[in-house]
């Protein structure tokens, strides 16, 4: 029988691999280097010094026995295995910072009662939102519901790590994956316009026509998708987005029940093509809270 002989610099690689669990702190060295891809902007990022920074990913290489990033001239790169764990390691992250932030919430005022964090997008859902409210307030031994409103699509982000318990979503454009969910409501969508501009009188249009208006391009949301892609100003709040369409800056597209924040100088026009938005109640799906099952299970009433 022939024996293979396997090189001395991969036994960093092979047969190192064990079962033991990898650490948030490792987890953390690890995101900050692959997000930087420079070890001394990770290091100064993570406040501590270069090499033990450097000594700490080999580890975890050895650990993992897989090859997490590549160095060489040209700088830092993460191979495949690295795209995964950076991945899964922003989610591991996240869910321990949801999880401190929900017991430090559960135990707030001796824990007499539970109280619900709602994360609503700024100016939206107005009519939705008070029934919803009202009806879960009759129900015996609700729970406290502070609504907190957020900036244009952070309520996923805020599910994700623990600023929220419940949010309303829409879908499209936001993602409901890892999340349980109740849909409230299905409705069409409408292209938010300058009252003057020379379409803002339009029965309807397509949205072909609102993505090629000149001079007027389609604001983005923000985070990685950057929907809708294209030249369009990014915004933050509603506030921002409603001056830039009243400036004649940008246009937007919209579930018709976002007329209720409107101001004179906006035109609402609907959208003949466009998808349907649904609005959904959603929940982290490991959730145990009685509170928030019951808050579902009225909106599921609705």
């Amino acid at each position: 029988m022939r024996w293979a002989v396997i090189p001395d610099r991969y036994h960093r690689y092979v047969g190192t691999m064990d079962d033991t669990p990898l650490e948030t702190r490792e987890l953390r060295y690890f995101v900050a280097v692959a997000e930087e891809l420079h070890f001394g902007r990770a290091a100064e990022r993570l406040g501590m010094a270069q090499p033990p920074l450097s000594r700490a990913i080999q580890r975890l290489e050895r650990r993992l026995g897989v090859r997490l990033l590549t160095r060489d001239r040209r700088g830092v790169a993460l191979t495949g295995a690295g795209e995964t764990l950076l991945h899964e390691g922003r989610a591991a992250l996240a869910m321990t910072r949801a999880a401190a932030r929900r017991t430090r919430r559960a135990g707030a005022d001796g824990g007499a009662r539970e109280r619900l964090v709602l994360a609503v997008k700024a100016g939206a859902f107005h009519e939705q939102l008070r029934k919803l409210l009202d009806a879960y307030a009759a129900e015996p031994g609700a729970a406290e519901v502070e609504v907190l409103p957020s900036g244009t699509c952070e309520q996923e982000e805020m599910l994700r790590d623990g600023r929220a318990d419940v949010a309303l979503i829409h879908v499209p454009p936001r993602s409901l994956a890892g999340f349980d969910s109740e849909r409230l409501s299905t409705e069409g969508q409408v292209a938010v316009l300058p009252a003057g501009h020379r379409l803002a009188a339009r029965a309807s249009l397509s949205m072909a026509e609102v993505g090629a208006i000149p001079g007027l391009p389609l604001a983005r949301w923000p985070g990685p998708d950057g929907r809708p892609p294209g030249p369009g100003p990014e915004i933050h709040d509603q506030t921002q987005l409603g001056q830039l369409i009243a400036l004649g800056r940008a246009a937007a597209v919209f579930p018709v029940s976002a007329v209720s924040w409107l101001w004179s100088a906006h035109a609402a026009v609907p959208l003949s093509d466009a998808p349907e938005v649904a609005t959904h109640l959603a929940w982290p799906a490991h959730s145990r809270s009685l509170a928030l099952a019951a808050l579902a299970r009225t909106a599921g009433r609705l």
